[in-house]
């Protein structure tokens, strides 16, 4: 089924239901309250880029799903922000995160994903434990006054919740920071599929597609919009973050059910913006952990986590109904998003533009720069 995620400010399944055949009723939708005009130059000044960048670094951002480091030894490197990490969850249980650099010349100890006891610095065997301790230093007399217990991986600040472990780079995860944050994967929830790729767009280009309904006729004409709604979505603030909800025109069979007992399995696609830059897209049978890793002001990588959503007896969901679920959703419009942000970041530098402007349609896009504009002053 349908995971079901639940926070004060946002509607449960049934209302979220009646208010879109509401909206179907009267063809109106969720709409804001202003406008913005964000200058283009935010999408390719490299000034602009380096004081996100410091951003992301003092933000708890989501790294990878709890899933992704299910076994005790588990890991993952990349780079994040602009920094090389390895994350690891510990014999202990604990997951904890490190710059992936060895303290003797700065060589990555580990690379990809993986399981391990321990990290060998591939360079000169400098050896580390799971909590980051420098455990081993071949020919140790080499290297009289270095002391062991000062010299362990340097260690950031991470933290698990709701199925998501968080990490921030500078300062001390707080619970007050993650407070607004939501319980969006179950230990039951498989990974079936992670993969990273890269697109020659500015990070909020991607992320700003995933915010709104007002394309979908004229961009997904003949795939997504078969199917879905047109300029139909309900948009739901919540502190920094928003959740988009995305109709199917199959939602109308529910019509003729008392409210109570409807469901929405199937019949939406929720997309939760993490501010700043991931989401978490529920859908039918899979639902999806996204990070947007920004590499330069015109290039963004892509790192993507899919698992299999929870089920039930009455709403059975195999793997295979997970991965074709997957690969409609990104024949049916990822792909096409993706060109769309990629051809206007090609055209952000003609000064044609000197703003882009997102108005009432655009509820969520307008919450994202707003709150991206506060944290950056």
């Amino acid at each position: 089924m349908t995971a079901s995620i639940s926070h004060p400010q946002l509607l449960n399944d049934q209302d979220v239901i009646k208010r879109v055949l509401l909206h179907i009723d009267n063809n109106s939708t969720d709409l804001g309250d202003s406008v913005w005009q964000e200058p283009v130059d935010s999408y390719h000044s490299q000034a602009r880029f380096e004081a996100e960048i410091a951003l992301l670094k003092r933000l708890p951002v989501p790294y990878c799903p709890s899933a992704a480091l299910s076994d005790k030894g588990s890991y993952i490197a990349r780079t994040a922000a602009g920094t090389p990490l390895v994350v690891v969850r510990g014999l202990d249980g604990v997951v904890r995160a490190f710059i992936n650099a060895c303290r003797h010349r700065g060589m990555q100890v580990a690379k990809g994903t993986g399981c391990s006891r321990a990290f060998v610095c591939p360079y000169h065997a400098w050896t580390y434990n799971l909590e980051g301790d420098l455990k081993r230093i071949p020919g140790q007399e080499g290297f009289p006054g270095v002391n062991p217990e000062e010299h362990g991986l340097v260690q950031v600040s991470a933290q698990e919740k709701g199925g998501i472990v968080y990490v921030m780079q500078e300062g001390e995860i707080t619970p007050e920071m993650l407070h607004d944050s939501l319980d969006f994967f179950m230990p039951e929830q498989a990974l079936f599929e992670q993969t990273t790729f890269t697109d020659e767009a500015n990070w909020k280009l991607l992320t700003e597609t995933a915010m709104e309904g007002y394309h979908i006729k004229s961009l997904h004409k003949e795939t997504f919009f078969p199917y879905g709604l047109d300029n139909i979505t309900l948009v739901e603030n919540f502190g920094a973050h928003s959740r988009v909800t995305f109709p199917f025109k199959r939602i109308e069979k529910v019509r003729e059910i008392a409210p109570e007992k409807r469901r929405i399995d199937g019949l939406v696609t929720q997309v939760y913006l993490l501010f700043p830059n991931a989401s978490v897209a529920v859908l039918s049978k899979h639902s999806n952990l996204v990070i947007l890793e920004p590499l330069s002001p015109t290039q963004s990588q892509w790192v993507v986590y899919r698992m299999i959503n929870p089920q039930t007896a009455e709403y059975p969901i195999t793997l295979e109904d997970a991965q074709r679920d997957a690969i409609f959703v990104n024949e049916s419009g990822q792909d096409e998003d993706r060109e769309a942000a990629c051809a206007i970041q090609a055209s952000a530098a003609s000064k044609a533009n000197s703003h882009f402007t997102f108005g009432h349609f655009e509820k969520a896009i307008v919450h994202f720069h707003q709150h991206l504009a506060k944290h950056l002053d």
